[in-house]
């Protein structure tokens, strides 16, 4: 980045001029809840000399964008719940094994059910909380796959009815 010397000397890479205007807008808005209209999006637009239909290119790229974003935490929300459940299967298995064993006479053989179902838990916590990386991806395209298919079916199903109803 350039030092501010003088006006006519300055330039910015179009990096350098989204994060200043970022930075600028975060400022001027003292309450994080002020809405911004959409006349006052295109007013800004116009004033940085963009196009309206850029303008609603862009918009249609943030709308896809925050939409898989909300997809992603339905997903993360779907996989600890889960987790959850595993997590949950695991302790009453643990728990009936370390009964079983201290009724027998003391704790020996339960001990390793204990520790090697503590490895896949630890396995399994990894592979829940890791939202990145290649079978992150592929868990998640698989999730979002089935998930609108579900959703196929059911405003099938729903118009159907709809059709059928009395």
């Amino acid at each position: 980045m350039t030092a501010f010397n003088s006006d006519s000397l300055r330039s910015y890479s179009q990096d350098d001029v989204q994060q200043i205007l970022q930075l600028a807008i975060a400022r001027q808005v003292d309450d994080n809840d002020q809405e911004f209209s959409y006349q006052q999006i295109l007013e800004i637009a116009a004033e940085l000399q963009i196009s309206p239909d850029t303008l609603q290119q862009a918009e249609r790229d943030w709308l896809v964008k925050q939409s898989e974003v909300e997809q992603r935490k339905a997903f993360n929300i779907y996989r600890q719940s889960k987790f959850k459940k595993r997590l949950g299967n695991y302790a009453i298995i643990n728990i009936f094994f370390l009964a079983m064993d201290s009724i027998s006479g003391g704790l020996s053989w339960s001990l390793y059910i204990l520790l090697a179902c503590g490895l896949a838990i630890t396995l399994d916590i990894w592979n829940t909380f890791q939202p990145k990386g290649e079978d992150y991806e592929i868990a998640f395209q698989r999730w979002n796959r089935n998930h609108q298919i579900k959703q196929t079916i059911n405003t099938v199903l729903t118009r159907w009815f709809k059709v059928f109803s009395p």
